[in-house]
């Protein structure tokens, strides 16, 4: 049966221990490298070395300014992706123990990987579960803690990978 999620295995360490984390190929989002932040961060001197370009044409000062931005967003983003796989691996291994169950939860939980926000019907439909199976896995990893509930309704409730989404959205907070 085709599930539609493609990736790999990596193994790390959590807790002491080895563990076998599904990372999936649709990471890093694209783009790959967003200097947004970084430009706002530093806006006024980004701004001058813009101004030193169009009145001097120093263009190696704001070409030196650029670069560094760039070395400072990807180890960001390389730090981003460590502990996105480690987050993945320590919340895969708390679903390896649910015997029988923990195959279906564990699709799920993939498909959280790939995207942290999903409704009932988006499992249903990219998991090719049925709806039932795929609010039962859904349920195991609300009680593992791994998901939460986001609408608070009956129907068509949205259900978020919250510590991954907080891990995303770290540094994006206005200035």
């Amino acid at each position: 049966m085709k599930r539609g999620l493609t990736g790999r295995y990596e193994v790390t360490n959590v807790g002491g221990e080895q563990v076998r984390a599904f990372v999936p190929s649709a990471l890093p989002p694209q783009p790959p490298l967003d200097l947004t932040n970084a430009r706002q961060q530093h806006r006024s001197e980004y701004y001058r070395l813009l101004d030193l370009v169009r009145l001097e044409g120093d263009w190696e000062a704001w070409l030196d300014f650029f670069l560094e931005g760039v070395e400072r967003t990807a180890s960001s983003e390389v730090q981003t992706a460590r502990r996105l796989v480690a987050l993945f691996a320590e919340d895969e291994a708390k679903l390896q123990d649910l015997g029988r169950a923990a195959s279906t939860t564990l699709c799920v939980f993939h498909l959280l990987c790939e995207r942290p926000l999903l409704t009932l019907n988006e499992v249903h439909l990219r998991a090719s579960l049925s709806f039932a199976t795929a609010a039962k896995a859904m349920d195991r990893l609300m009680a593992a803690g791994i998901v939460s509930e986001l609408t608070g309704r009956q129907r068509n409730r949205v259900f978020a990978y919250d510590r991954y989404l907080a891990i995303l959205n770290e540094g994006t907070e206005p200035i």
